[in-house]
């Protein structure tokens, strides 16, 4: 650049100079003087634009130079991770192999006793099959065991809540008969006549004094109107049956014609009474006579009053079970 710089100087002194030395110039080497200014300057122009190029390329190769110095570090130390990390890799490998060696020989060593293992396991999975198989038949057959008792246990609900129905209606009957047994009945006083309901049946309690005379099988007229009263309120009841229990105390009955003992009194006061409903409107074939005699005590005891408790006629009233009985049997 210094010896462009040179040139160029030099060239036009010459030309001054020689401009000023010589007083008389052609025209013609006037213009090739010019001719050849205008070449200088036009080259001297270029060689400027070519170093300015020439600037901006070294610049950015410089620039590039230092990236690539900054990469060729990086590399080196990269480099040097790579190769730490390499052996590190080499140890493992070389681990790596000797636990590859020791498997293979804990591999032949098994394959040396693997045969009877084998054989041991096939038993063992054998076996273990046929209980599995065993099982499952035990499961198919315990699972419809348990739905044929789940349909019965259904069937068994359903015959329960029946069942609790017609104990509820019979419940039911059996309270409305006491209490219509019991208007039927209020004029009498208590100690001669109670209407209580025990184990599910009416039981009306007359006692002697209201019925009969002392021996006597004959009933009195105020004995006939508790009995007609009784009948009266009975009537219509076709799914009542009537039982009529005669009772005695143990005192031994004298001796009265036709009259042996206390069972003979007993039978013949619960007869009669039996013959007194049944013409009062009664259904012959609902009403039962029958004399428990002295074997059926209210109380035990000697005493005067206990024995006037025991001599007494019950009439148990029991309402028809029949549907109750044919939920029962299909059980």
């Amino acid at each position: 650049m210094i010896f462009l710089k040179f040139s160029k100087f030099s060239f036009f002194f010459c030309l001054s100079t020689l401009v000023f030395t010589t007083s008389c110039v052609t025209k013609k080497k006037y213009d090739d003087l010019n001719s050849q200014l205008s070449q200088v300057s036009s080259d001297a122009a270029n060689t400027k634009r070519s170093l300015k190029l020439a600037q901006a390329q070294q610049a950015k190769l410089e620039e590039e130079l230092g990236k690539l110095t900054e990469a060729n570090l990086k590399l080196i130390s990269d480099s040097t991770d790579t190769g730490i990390a390499l052996r590190k890799i080499k140890g493992l490998y070389t681990d790596l192999t000797k636990t590859y060696d020791n498997l293979i020989k804990n591999h032949e060593k098994l394959m040396s006793n693997s045969a009877a293992e084998s054989s041991r396991l096939s038993s063992d999975l054998a076996r273990r099959e046929a209980e599995l198989k065993a099982l499952d038949a035990n499961l198919k057959a315990s699972k419809q065991q348990i739905d044929k008792l789940s349909v019965d246990l259904k069937t068994r609900e359903e015959r329960l809540n029946e069942l609790e129905r017609v104990l509820a209606e019979k419940d039911k009957a059996v309270d409305a008969l006491r209490s219509k047994v019991s208007n039927a009945l209020l004029g009498f006083k208590d100690k001669d006549l109670t209407v209580n309901v025990k184990n599910g049946k009416v039981y009306v309690s007359l006692a002697e004094q209201l019925l009969f005379k002392s021996g006597s099988t004959k009933v009195d007229p105020k004995g006939q109107e508790a009995l007609q009263k009784l009948a009266k309120a009975l009537q219509g009841q076709d799914d009542v049956n009537v039982l009529v229990e005669g009772h005695t105390d143990d005192v031994p009955v004298a001796k009265i014609t036709g009259i042996q003992d206390n069972w003979d009194l007993s039978v013949l006061r619960a007869t009669e009474i039996t013959r007194i409903l049944t013409k009062a409107g009664l259904d012959a074939a609902k009403v039962t006579p029958s004399g428990r005699g002295q074997t059926a005590p209210v109380e035990v005891g000697k005493t005067a009053e206990i024995r006037q408790k025991n001599r007494r006629t019950e009439i148990i009233l029991t309402p028809k079970l029949d549907e109750l009985f044919q939920i029962l049997e299909t059980n």
